[in-house]
This record gives C-alpha cells, sequence and structure tokens, in this order.
C-alpha cells in the first residue's frame, strides 16, 4: 500500500550495504599492508629490502588467507555438525579459496624460477631448475597441493582437502628455515604448530561466524552454542599460538636484544604491529567469551567476534609482510 499524500515514505533500509563497504576497505586494507607495509618497515633501518618485496608479500598474503578459508572451514563445519547435525550450512567458499591459492603459489615459483626476483617474461623462467632447488622443490608442493586441495573441494568428500593443506603447511614450514640457520628443524617444528594453529583459528571463526548467520532464524541459540564451542577450542590454540610465537622470536632475536630490534629492525617493527593486534584480538575473544556466558542474549557476542575475524585479517596481511622482510641479525 502506498503511503498517504503528504507523508515521506519511510526510507529503504539495506543493512547489507554498509557491511559490503566494511568488506571492501578490509580487503584494501588487507591488500595495501602487504604491498607497502614492508617497504615502510625498512624505513630508517639501513636494511635493504629484496627485489619484489611488496609483490611477495601480497602473493602470501593471498596464500595465507586461502589455507585459512579452506582448512577453517573443514574445521568448523566439525563443530556445526556436533552442534546441530542437520542444521544448514552456509555455501562453501573453499573451491575458490583453493584456487586463489593456487595462483598466488605459482605467483611465488615463478619468482623462484626467475632467481628471486620478479620475472618480466617468460624467458626469465627456469621451471626445470625449481626440480634441482630446496626452494624450488617446495614451491611446486605448494602448487600442486592447492590443486589437489581444489579438487577435493569439489569432490564429495571435501574434507579430504586436509591432506593437500596440510602439505602446504610443511612446506612453508621448512621454507622458513633452511638448513643453513641453526636447528632448523625446531624452527619448521615451531611453524608448523604456529601456522596450523593460526589457520584453524581464522578460517574457524570465519566460518563459525557464516554459520551463525545461516542459522540466526531457524535456531539462534545454536549459533551461540556453536560459538560457544568455537571458543573453547580457540582458547587452546591462542596457547599455542602464543607460544610457538614466543619461541620462534626468541630463535630469531636473542633476550638481550629483543627490545631494541623491535624498533630498530624492520622485522621487529613489523612482529611488534603483530603482536599487538593479537593482543586486540584476544581482548575482543574475551569480550565475546564473557558475553556468551553472562548476557541472557548470548547473540550478543556476536558483535565482538566480527571485529575479531576482521582484526584477524589483517594480523594475516601483516604475517605475510613479515615473511618477505629480512631477517634480524643475532647480536
Amino acid at each position: 500500500m502506498s503511503a498517504p499524500v503528504g507523508v515521506d515514505a519511510a526510507p529503504v533500509r539495506r543493512p547489507g550495504a554498509g557491511r559490503a563497504v566494511a568488506v571492501v576497505v578490509l580487503v584494501a586494507a588487507a591488500a595495501l599492508i602487504p604491498m607497502f607495509g614492508p617497504r615502510a618497515a625498512l624505513d630508517g633501518t639501513g636494511e635493504a629490502a629484496a627485489p619484489g618485496v611488496g609483490g611477495v608479500a601480497l602473493l602470501r598474503a593471498v596464500l595465507f588467507a586461502a589455507l585459512c578459508v579452506q582448512s577453517g572451514e573443514v574445521f568448523a563445519a566439525f563443530l556445526a555438525r556436533r552442534v546441530d547435525p542437520l542444521g544448514a550450512l552456509p555455501r562453501r567458499w573453499s573451491p575458490h579459496a583453493a584456487w586463489a591459492g593456487f595462483a598466488a603459489a605459482l605467483g611465488l615459483a615463478s619468482i623462484v624460477a626467475a632467481g628471486n626476483l620478479i620475472p618480466h617474461s617468460l624467458a626469465a623462467l627456469d621451471i626445470g631448475g625449481l626440480y634441482g632447488t630446496r626452494d624450488g622443490t617446495l614451491a611446486l608442493v605448494e602448487v600442486n597441493a592447492f590443486l589437489v586441495a581444489a579438487l577435493c573441494a569439489r569432490s564429495r568428500r571435501p574434507d579430504t582437502a586436509l591432506l593437500p593443506l596440510a602439505a602446504v603447511i610443511v612446506a612453508e614450514a621448512l621454507r622458513a628455515h633452511p638448513p643453513t640457520e641453526d636447528t632448523p628443524l625446531i624452527g619448521s617444528g615451531l611453524t608448523l604448530v604456529h601456522l596450523t594453529s593460526a589457520a584453524l583459528w581464522v578460517g574457524g571463526l570465519l566460518y563459525v561466524l557464516r554459520t551463525t548467520h545461516t542459522w540466526r532464524t531457524r535456531g539462534p541459540e545454536a549459533g551461540a552454542a556453536l560459538l560457544g564451542l568455537y571458543a573453547r577450542v580457540a582458547a587452546i590454540l591462542l596457547a599455542a599460538i602464543t607460544a610457538t610465537g614466543l619461541c620462534s622470536t626468541l630463535r630469531r632475536m636473542p633476550p638481550s636484544t629483543v627490545l631494541d630490534q623491535l624498533t630498530t629492525t624492520a622485522y621487529g617493527r613489523t612482529l611488534l604491529a603483530k603482536v599487538l593486534l593479537v593482543v586486540v584480538v584476544a581482548a575482543l575473544a574475551l569480550v565475546a567469551r564473557l558475553r556468551l556466558r553472562g548476557a541472557r542474549d548470548r547473540t550478543r557476542a556476536y558483535v565482538p567476534a566480527r571485529a575479531e575475524v576482521a582484526v584477524l585479517g589483517v594480523v594475516v596481511a601483516v604475517s605475510a609482510a613479515l615473511t618477505a622482510l629480512p631477517l634480524p641479525i643475532r647480536w
């Protein structure tokens, strides 16, 4: 029925518009951080940046994001089935994430094939040389693993994608700690636990929130129960991330030099930014946990949880920038 004459019709609310703008802004920020963050962190340190450091960081950010999305969906879907076995689940983003990860891994492999330089032509690529080097072999493992993960995501058993995704994590852990490093296997083990926990934490929360949105009318209490179950597991993941991150930092920077290198090296500055962001994330997670316990309307916990996943997206971008920066010197 039309509005009476002389009375303005109430404006149609479009709650999705603001959310879409927020997502666009977040994605833009996540892309700008790895592109320009490394050079900003290097300013005034006297350290030399590797060629194409911004492009490498951006590709690695896409790779990490793809890993988080696909592994997190498998993890969170398992939790959702425990809460409501018959509940409808949101559409999976895994197929698209896997192809994005494949493209990023292919880009990183092409850089390795060009002698760790940004290739400007196909002639600059030595594809056969990838098989003869450790970095090249690991790059090919990641390319093939994401390809298999994309095929698994389209199959009847999408959970089988965990196997190739595990191969990506192992390859990343080995790549980050070459044999020339002291006790490289210990470093790889720490990175393995750190990256696995981070991927499940970030990707799991994203899919949990998407699931609670799907259940908002049919079973809001089931959605709150799912978020509570995830929060209990996330506490363990956060503890693992904190412990492995601390140990890795002390391996990179001895205790007597940590405070100095956190402000005078690009790696330290970026690491400090990541730590501060994780503190914010932990505070938001605590607020959500308290609302789940004490509030009559437990759905109020969704607000800090959504802010948490947004900040986690920035953490992923900062982490990608961290991998492209020169390692600090052990004084």
